[in-house]
């Protein structure tokens, strides 16, 4: 259903209640930004402490966009108090605003940068220092002289510590104001001790300082946390770019024939836009006038400029390239093709499966298990009289080794990046585990009618009557809104309707010209008999027909097919190769499956099936351990969607089935069934290696570091070498697609 803005009054004297939209009559949802948000741990957090408040029914929190979508009933919550509970968990939230976002995330980038900046300046320096003084033989360094390249690693790392470290310190702080721990806090406090023990051991003229530890761990945890703002940002831009194609005005044609240019929020179904050169179009319509060619890669996936002329239905965000063109408004603002393209990339970078519940939960347990674990470590050591000093530098590198960056990557990582991989194949997905779903399929399941075929009937080309007796049906078709008529009428747009033509409900139009009736409609309208009917039928094959009847008792057969798919006996090809058990399940005639089934040499074919029917066949298949993906288009196929195991559909889908699916594809090709499986398969499992590449690491390194062996410039090390391998892993499922 369509948000609607809140009534006023909704939230009383809130000052947010702007921001307020109406799911239903009762549900109220706000999108809030929310800084401050590192990891899968900081999302769970959050949105278990939200979804605990009274009244609210859903707490969604998209790490990649760092957005969160809040849903609640009744007068329990406002805006503002759902605000002051996310600033009680330790974050901070406004009303969602992209600018204000988009501004936030270059402000995070350029600090990120300078903080690198100065941790790598520093420690270099520090390094240079520590160097000098050991390179030479150890018992040539004076006390003096190691105290003053101490003193100076100090003066050098103090500020650069107190500056560079600010992103972790904050969000600690904020952490531990909301009586919370998240994973800066052990950073925190690791390099927080390393830098204290140091100044200890430099005014205790001490052989060994850490400073160049600390500074060394700030630079490569910087290097790390970069690198995550940096592919999280690009992703965004997939978003972002779609956002841009929105126009916020429209020209309005006026009544009296006055051009006005209103906001889009002005404009309404029905009204009459002006679309100039060179302009994006503002809503979704059909042109009433004009000619012109319009750029819908966004909807179709091709570059070739698409004509544009009386009857053809326009898209918001599409860029007229040549003449001026009157649009009929069926969509404008909200309920536009680029708002649902822009709902659902926004589900997707959303979507959460079993590996996403799986790492929320481990990085729930982390801060305490970590923390308890390092403090085990320092009592341990002292309990072998290591001393203080060489158990409190073991138990700093625990702290820092056992940072869960890897995974709390090692899934978000990978989704992020397959979505993104499925969006520039034009695949949307709508359903929060779909890629773990896509990837469990071994059945695929196709409706024909508008899926396996193009959504629109048209002219068939092997015709057995003439030109011109075609240009005569095309007449009266003109008349009729059966979809077979439009067909004939739209092949030759030219024509006129005869005058006085009139339809027969559910049969045909009746016209007289020249003296002469003519009619056009089924069989038993013009006196087609049943052997008559039966043999054009099986001449037809798979297409339609539709009689021309004239008075001198002359009957013809004219033909009207639905055209398949560009490539749907390549797609269907390349899955039966792959291995995938491919069906049809259609609504339309036995005959015409038959002849689809046999030009796309597809083996199994059930025509005639009511929506019961297919779900009833979707369901033994299940019963007999099948994993099924449905694909299909129309209003009879969202039960059967919804039955299959998951599901997808073309763009041209009704809204109903579209809300079924839990994935949409753009354009006329099928191929995006293939790449989408592809990329799922890839991305399940990239997941599962960037998982057990996060329990290796922990399970090698932890032992070491409790042992001894590490020091924490080598934990640091170690910890982001993690991050950035399971980051790079993730990555390659951007190559996936194309094979399935």
């Amino acid at each position: 259903m369509t948000a609607q803005p809140a009534p006023a009054s909704f939230s009383g004297s809130d000052e947010l209640t702007g921001f307020v939209t109406m799911v239903d009559g009762e549900t109220a949802h706000i999108d809030l930004a929310v800084e401050g948000l590192r990891c899968a741990g900081c999302m769970a957090k959050l949105e278990r402490g939200i979804s605990s408040l009274d009244g609210v029914s859903k707490a969604r929190v998209n790490l990649t966009s760092k957005r969160m979508a809040v849903e609640w009933t009744g007068p329990s919550q406002t805006p503002s108090s759902i605000i002051n509970a996310v600033s009680g968990l330790g974050f901070k939230a406004y009303p969602f605003d992209p600018d204000r976002l988009e501004a936030a995330a270059d402000a995070e980038g350029r600090g990120l940068l300078r903080a690198l900046a100065v941790a790598g300046f520093a420690a270099a320096n520090i390094m240079l220092l520590s160097v000098s003084v050991w390179s030479g033989n150890v018992t040539d360094i004076t006390p003096e002289t190691r105290d003053l390249f101490h003193m100076l690693s100090a003066v050098i790392a103090l500020p650069a510590v107190a500056y560079s470290g600010q992103t972790f310190f904050r969000s600690a702080l904020a952490a531990l104001r909301a009586k919370s721990l998240n994973m800066d806090v052990p950073i925190s406090l690791g390099v927080l001790l390393a830098v204290g023990m140091s100044l200890f051991q430099t005014f205790s003229h001490a052989h060994h300082a850490y400073f160049d530890s600390a500074v060394m761990l700030l630079f490569f945890l910087l290097i790390g946390r970069y690198l995550d703002h940096t592919m999280r940002r690009r992703t965004r831009d997939f978003a972002a770019n779609l956002a841009a194609l929105r126009a916020e005005t429209a020209t309005k044609l006026l009544a009296d024939g006055e051009a006005k240019t209103l906001p889009v929020s002005a404009i309404e179904t029905g009204d009459l836009v002006l679309v100039k050169p060179g302009e994006r179009l503002a809503v979704d319509g059909i042109v009433e006038s004009g000619t012109s060619e319009v750029d819908q890669s966004l909807v179709t996936g091709e570059t070739v400029f698409a004509r544009a002329e009386p009857g053809t239905v326009v898209y918001a965000g599409t860029l007229n390239q040549g003449g001026v063109l009157q649009v009929r408004v069926t969509a404008a603002g909200q309920g536009t093709l680029l708002d649902d393209v822009n709902r659902l990339i926004e589900k997707a970078f959303a979507v959460k499966n079993r590996y996403v519940a799986l790492a929320d939960r481990a990085a729930r347990v982390y801060a305490p298990v970590v923390h308890t674990l390092s403090a085990l470590t320092f009592l341990g050591w002292l309990a072998f009289d290591a001393g203080w000093e060489k158990s409190l530098v073991t138990a700093i590198a625990v702290l820092i080794i056992t940072c869960p960056c890897a995974l709390g990557l090692a899934v978000p990582a990978v989704q992020v990046v397959a979505t993104g991989r499925l969006f520039k194949a034009g695949i949307l997905l709508n359903g929060g585990d779909a890629l773990e779903r896509l990837a469990r399929v071994d059945t695929i399941v196709f409706d024909k009618t508008g899926t396996l075929t193009m959504p629109d009937a048209v002219i068939a080309g092997d015709q057995v009557v003439d030109e011109a007796t075609l240009k005569l049906a095309a007449r009266l078709a003109v008349s009729s809104s059966h979809p077979l008529a439009k067909a004939l009428a739209s092949a030759y747009p030219e024509s006129s309707p005869v005058d006085g033509a009139h339809e027969e409900a559910g049969k045909g139009v009746v016209a007289t010209l020249d003296g002469a009736e003519l009619k056009l409609g089924s069989a038993a309208l013009c006196g087609v008999s049943d052997s008559q009917r039966d043999a054009a039928q099986k001449a037809a094959g798979f297409a339609s027909l539709i009689w021309l009847a004239r008075e001198n008792g002359e009957v013809l057969p004219i033909r009207i097919g639905q055209a398949l798919r560009p490539d749907a006996g390549e797609t269907v090809h390349v899955l039966q190769a792959k291995g995938y058990r491919v069906e049809i399940l259609s609504g339309d005639r036995q005959d015409i499956v038959d002849g689809v089934a046999a030009d796309l040499g597809i083996a199994s074919g059930q025509g005639g099936l009511a929506p019961a029917d297919k779900i009833a066949r979707i369901e033994a298949l299940k019963a007999d351990g099948h994993s099924v993906l449905m694909v299909g288009d129309g209003l009879n196929d969202a039960p059967a969607l919804a039955a299959a195991d998951v599901s997808i559909s073309p763009v041209t889908a009704v809204h109903l089935s579209q809300a079924a699916a839990d994935a949409v594809f753009l354009g006329d090709r099928l191929a995006p069934v293939i790449t989408a499986l592809a990329v799922s398969r890839r991305a399940r499992a990239i997941m599962g290696q960037n998982l057990w590449l996060a329990v290796i690491y922990n399970m090698v390194a932890v032992p070491i570091a409790i042992a001894g062996f590490v020091t924490p410039l080598i934990a640091a090390l170690a910890m982001s070498g993690s991050s950035i391998l399971v980051t790079t892993n993730a990555l390659r499922a951007r190559f996936a697609g194309g094979k399935a």
